[in-house]
């Protein structure tokens, strides 16, 4: 993965428990990077590892740091020169997530080694989203949870997120249902 995601990594670690717990949490996952660097890539292993200590360290489950940092993504990401990117692609959330296989495509022109995952998205008849997520990495879905609720806040709607399919040996990617509890079109 690239630098950027594990630095998102840390600040949400920071931001919320202190440099100290940071520190920790690298010593724990064995990660001796001082700094990462956005721009260049990095083992997924190290990520993986740094998600399971700062569960040991949070004592909390890896699933709930994964889907707390899909959160705190959406919005890093936003404050990290990406918000223009964003913002082009959508007015709704819908939109954005329609379009969003359109967006790492051009962030692939200035990140080469990206493997980002694919999102179809499909209208349902009770005003619900249906979100297909298919990915190469595993175990990352609880952080597609999240990224689903941090962009309902950027979008400004309520949403509520289920975890409705799972990938498994018969099937070959993730589902997600969004919820609007109120009516985003007003």
């Amino acid at each position: 993965m690239y630098g950027m995601v594990n630095r998102a990594v840390g600040d949400l670690v920071t931001s919320r428990f202190g440099e100290p717990t940071w520190q920790r949490v690298k010593a724990r996952a064995g990660v001796e990077v001082e700094v990462f660097v956005s721009m260049d890539t990095y083992d997924d292993a190290s990520t993986y590892r740094l998600v399971d200590a700062a569960a040991v360290e949070l004592n909390l489950p890896a699933e709930t740091i994964l889907e707390v940092f899909g959160e705190h993504w959406v919005e890093y990401a936003s404050q990290h020169g990406y918000r223009d990117m964003m913002s082009i692609k959508g007015q709704s959330m819908f939109d954005f997530l329609s379009r969003l296989d359109d967006l790492h495509a051009r962030l692939a022109l200035s990140f080469p080694k990206l493997k980002p995952p694919s999102f179809q998205t499909v209208s349902q008849s009770d005003g619900s989203m249906r979100v297909h997520y298919f990915s190469s990495r595993e175990g990352l879905a609880p952080m597609v949870t999240g990224l689903l609720r941090g962009l309902g806040k950027l979008f400004e709607v309520e949403v509520l997120v289920l975890h409705d399919r799972r990938k498994g040996p018969d099937v070959d990617h993730d589902e997600f249902v969004v919820r609007y509890p109120v009516d985003p079109e007003g």
